[in-house]
């Protein structure tokens, strides 16, 4: 590529309800694989949430 640089750019999508270790074990290790790591944070239309959109949102920031 003629002078410009590749980024790797990860997603990791979740319903995160409520985030675990092994969440964040998860993440720990694939932001050292990738330049931006992307999260996820989902709605899953087929059980009911333990925690709103946005407290899980916001756990996931933490």
């Amino acid at each position: 590529m003629s002078g410009r640089s590749v980024k790797r750019i990860g997603l990791y999508p979740g319903t995160f309800d409520p985030i675990t270790n092994g969440h964040l074990d998860i993440i720990g290790r694939a932001v050292k694989l990738v330049d931006k790591l992307i999260i996820g944070v989902a709605i899953n239309e087929g059980k009911g949430p333990l925690f709103t959109l946005e407290e899980r949102t916001k756990m996931v920031l933490d």
